[in-house]
């Protein structure tokens, strides 16, 4: 199959908050152009775009599905991408590779906090909105009121091109309000039919809303318009293709997707309204090596130019990296060069994806989506492109992960089993961080919420045979002291042959907070041999590995050696490495002891009508607000907040804020733990190692 022409192909993904039946539109919109001979349903789990068992088994969409179909001569390519926040990377990532998208709403809930974000980043990145009220069948739906709540969110440019013939469960059609024409549906078809009477006032005032929006985009048809001419449809839709490419203008439809109605409008649309890629502006891209300003060109005969934006972890065909050609042709069986990775990638079998289902063609052109699997070194954002021209793309800006988990595994020697399933994951996820932490030596899985970090672990089980237990990690305490002190350290064993003696004085004194550690030698006379301070120093490195208190590093202290004695058989340098042990833990305690535990600063975005909540529940977490700015719609609380507070912060913000909220932190210092929740903290550390 050869490489399509750019002007034929249209590039879309489908947007919206959650439930509103973004896989079921998709679905609707294969079966009407006979891309699938049945239409699946979300509920039975046959969706070309829900097709993961984990996505079955929840009912909605965790990954973007890459999907296509033919209609009007024009090939469309159409990204299903997940509703919830949880799983917004390949939304987010989506959204870079196409000219339009379909922003799907519920007709009874009208517009919900997801779709302000999303309309955001198409803005940002310049794509095309077309409106789908759906589920125009459901009770309480109501189209008028979806229209005017876009139209007070997002301007006058969100106008009504269609008006529903019906609503509930007598919805029938739809009204075409740029050719004047009603569409009535028995089934899956589509007949014309009258506009009925009752609704003509109403369709004279939004076919006037309608021209008043779409006439400013072209000044021959403004000029028209003004005059009192009548508009021919064929300017109206011209007039309408510069306003949805300018992002002036978003025609919003009417569509119950499970009855498949309105489905083959949409179709229209899209392939009418929807710029292509060779019609769409010029991508800006920058030279690799001179970091200067590269402009795109979309043609055939230019450079390649791919972008990878997302990849697949299959346990059987392994690596697939789904990507756009923004120029150039990209071939299967050729070479292609990774300007990030720095090295050169062999080309496969290049293929067309339809949910999890491929086939293969023999080329990719200029605006085109397809996927190749196997690359070696590519991954989510990188490039690939000729050795003559390397071309990179601006990084992809994904939110930071809230919600960390610690993992252990079921059954022991799983470990390795472990990791290699958790960096196959994150291939195919970019907002979803795994480390080891060095202070506690847990393995900690890091996501956007507790239902992404699940997902994860079941996706582990199920497509690597890994079964691992989730806890809360532990917050990494530390310890330090008050005063100083002093004490010995006295190691004294004989066994009936060569004993083992050690004898050392110590003084410990706090430094300040963030010095560390020192050590002091100031011993003299020889009473402690020179060839047995370095392990003196060992010896108290050692114990300072794991404090009394808490079971946590000890910081911050000052540690002289000054006095003791040796054998001068017995003595050697393990006796001396536990006699200062023993020394150092004496005096610890008569040196006041303390848990110090890491303050974060946090900075929580939310609406203006949330932000006296979120200031008081930080209150209560023991944190100190800072102040507040307005960024943009939103408010920024800036706050200073112990890390043990912030661990289940992620839901309860969600809760207050019904999902409007954000947040991010970063550590900023240690600080001391108050005396009543250091001792409870000292109570679990003894009641763990009792059970150990």
């Amino acid at each position: 199959m050869p490489a399509l022409d750019p002007s034929k192909i249209r590039n879309v993904a489908v947007i919206g908050h959650r439930g509103t039946g973004k896989t079921s539109l998709t679905e609707a919109m294969l079966f009407t152009a006979g891309a699938v001979n049945r239409q699946g349903a979300v509920e039975q789990g046959s969706t070309v775009a829900d097709y993961e068992e984990d996505e079955k088994r929840r009912q909605h969409s965790i990954s973007g599905a890459l999907c296509h179909l033919d209609w009007d001569n024009r090939h469309l390519n159409i990204i299903d991408t997940p509703g919830d926040p949880s799983f917004h990377a390949d939304t987010i990532a989506s959204l870079r590779v196409v000219e339009g998208a379909i922003v799907v709403m519920n007709a009874a809930a009208g517009l919900e906090v997801q779709h302000e974000r999303l309309w955001k980043h198409c803005e940002d990145n310049n794509v095309g909105r077309v409106v789908v009220v759906n589920m125009m069948d459901r009770e309480r739906a109501d189209f008028i009121a979806c229209v005017s709540q876009l139209e007070e969110s997002f301007g006058q440019g969100a106008v009504a091109a269609q008006l529903p013939i019906g609503s509930e469960d007598g919805f029938a059609g739809v009204i075409d309000l740029l050719t004047m024409k009603a569409y009535g549906y028995e089934g899956d078809k589509a007949k014309e039919l009258d506009i009925p009477d009752e609704l003509t006032d109403q369709v004279e005032e939004y076919r006037e809303k309608l021209m008043d929006a779409v006439a400013e985009n072209d000044d021959a048809v403004m000029e028209k318009y003004l005059e009192g001419e009548k508009l021919t449809n064929e300017e109206m839709m011209s007039a309408m293709k510069k306003g949805v490419a300018a992002g002036t203008v978003y025609p919003v439809l009417a569509s119950s997707a499970t009855r498949t109605v309105g489905a083959d409008r949409l179709l229209d649309i899209l392939v009418a309204a929807v710029p292509s890629p060779a019609k769409s502006a010029v991508v800006p891209a920058l030279d690799s090596e001179s970091g200067d300003e590269i402009s795109l060109e979309c043609k055939a005969d230019q450079p390649l130019a791919a972008f990878a934006f997302k990849t697949l972890a299959d346990p059987f065909s392994g690596r697939i990296t789904v990507l756009r050609v923004f120029s150039g042709e990209l071939k299967s069986d050729s070479n292609a060069y990774n300007p990030v990775s720095k090295s050169k990638e062999r080309i496969g079998q290049l293929l067309r994806l339809q949910g999890k289902e491929n086939q293969p063609v023999d080329a990719l052109g200029p605006g085109d989506i397809g996927a190749v699997a196997k690359l070696k070194n590519t991954n989510t954002g990188d490039s690939l492109c000729s050795e003559s021209r390397k071309v990179i793309f601006a990084p992809l800006s994904f939110p930071n992960p809230v919600m960390s988990f610690a993992v252990e595994p079921k059954s022991k020697g799983d470990e390795e089993k472990i990791g290699t399933s958790l960096k196959r994951l994150q291939e195919e996820d970019p907002t979803l961080v795994v480390n080891r932490d060095p202070q506690t030596n847990e393995l900690v899985v890091s996501g956007l919420s507790q239902v992404h970090v699940e997902v994860v672990i079941d996706r582990m089980k199920e497509r690597f045979g890994v079964e691992v237990n989730l806890k809360t990690p532990r917050v990494p305490y530390l310890e330090t002291i008050k005063k100083p002190a002093k004490a010995q350290g006295k190691y004294k064993k004989q066994t009936g042959g060569r004993g083992q003696y050690g004898d050392c004085w110590l003084e410990i004194e706090p430094l300040p907070r963030g010095e560390g550690f020192e050590f002091v030698d100031k011993v003299v006379g020889g009473v402690i041999p020179r060839g047995f301070i370095p392990a003196v120093e060992k010896g108290v490195i050692e114990a300072m590995k794991e404090g009394e208190l808490a079971g946590s590093p000890i910081v911050d202290m000052r540690v002289t050696v000054y006095d003791g004695s040796h054998h001068p058989v017995d003595s050697s340098e393990m006796a001396f490495k536990i006699a200062a042990s023993m020394g150092l833990k004496k005096a610890m305690a008569d040196a006041l002891p303390v848990i110090l535990e890491p303050i974060m600063t946090v900075h929580v975005a939310v609406p203006e009508d949330n932000v006296g909540d979120v200031i008081g529940d930080m209150n209560s977490r023991r944190g100190k607000v800072l102040g507040m700015e307005p960024k943009g719609k939103m408010n920024e609380v800036n706050a200073e907040v112990p890390l043990a507070e912030m661990l289940s912060y992620a839901p309860d913000l969600r809760s207050m804020t019904g999902g409007r909220g954000d947040y991010t932190m970063e550590f900023l210092r240690y600080e001391e733990v108050p005396a009543h929740l250091a001792q409870k903290i000292v109570e679990e550390n003894r009641a763990e190692k009792e059970e150990e």
